[in-house]
């Protein structure tokens, strides 16, 4: 193996290659074989390992088709560095349309995981052990939950100088600094020194071009800041807006949900974001804003029950 040749799933791939491997996962009741697809495109010139991941919960889409554009147009002969590539990491959600994997574990609160658990720990401890281990770099795509959509936003470790540069970089909307939840992936990566961005944008089941758009632009810049890649043209990082804290705003009586802000709005404390009514628009409650902010998520649902929330907002000073 030469000195820039990179090995995952037992594979070598050469300076200057590209590969598409598919390492196995589990099979099927009906005995259909599972594999985690990754593509790798290794550089001729050594550099940073970047990985990018989607699809941790499988009805999270928009970062499958962030990744598969991204990929179109990276080549490996202008490459420094290497490109580790997993578009649809939960392979069994995203064939269910899930979030879950098929025993209703969270994938993402599985990491490190361990190769003698649930299905959930197991996948964990294979994308650990082939992909975060093999890597200087990670970004990790998601969207809102089932019947939320968010604003296009970076959440990292703002505290950390790497990560912070890298944030930037990206050039999102909002910028927001949040601790690692227990079992996540991006928990996993901070433990072993990696920095890692979490890109948030959009719903569930649903292509947002907005937020692909953004998405693929903001890797394209987190690869030129690392150096990876000199793309002829980028638009120009739009204002990014850094966070420290976020409230969520929640129904103070079930209702149907009417909401009058848009995403990326700023919003004053006590202002009107909404009323919730019942089904003849009788007993009209206001919903207001509790700090000043900017809407960077909304339920999608409006049948809403006490104490559900229903409008997140990024807090300003």
């Amino acid at each position: 193996m030469s000195e820039n040749s990179i090995e995952i799933a037992k594979e070598i791939i050469e300076p200057g290659r590209s590969r598409r491997l598919d390492i196995p996962v589990s099979r099927l009741p009906t005995q259909t074989l599972l594999s985690l697809p990754v593509t790798v495109i290794n550089g001729i010139e050594a550099g940073p390992k970047l990985w990018l991941s989607a699809a941790i919960h499988g009805d999270e889409l928009n970062g499958v088709e962030i990744i598969r554009q991204v990929l179109t147009q990276i080549k490996s002969d202008k490459l420094r560095g290497t490109l580790i590539a997993v578009p649809i990491v939960n392979v069994f959600g995203f064939i269910e349309q899930s979030r879950y994997l098929p025993d209703r574990r969270d994938l993402n609160r599985s990491f490190p995981g361990s190769e003698n658990g649930s299905l959930a720990s197991r996948l964990a401890n294979l994308f650990v052990r082939e992909i975060v281990n093999k890597s200087t770099h990670g970004l990790d795509l998601h969207t809102a939950a089932i019947h939320r959509i968010n604003l296009p936003q970076i959440r990292a470790n703002l505290d950390d100088e790497e990560t912070y540069r890298c944030a930037q970089a990206f050039g999102a909307p909002i910028m927001m600094h949040a601790t690692t939840r227990d079992g996540s992936l991006r928990q996993a990566a901070t433990k072993k020194g990696i920095p890692i961005l979490l890109y948030e944008a959009g719903e569930a089941l649903r292509f947002d071009p907005v937020a692909i758009r953004t998405g693929v632009e903001g890797i394209f810049r987190v690869m030129e800041c690392l150096q990876m890649y000199q793309f002829d043209s980028l638009p120009s990082v739009s204002t990014t807006v850094e966070i420290r804290q976020s409230k969520w705003i929640r129904a103070s009586c079930g209702g149907i949900f009417h909401l009058e802000v848009t995403l990326g709005a700023k919003v004053a404390k006590k202002q009107e974001l909404g009323f919730i009514t019942d089904a003849f628009g009788e007993n009209k409650v206001m919903v207001r804003a509790n700090v000043s902010g900017i809407v960077i998520s909304y339920t999608q649902n409006p049948l809403v029950n006490r104490g559900d929330g229903i409008i997140h907002l990024a807090v300003i000073n």
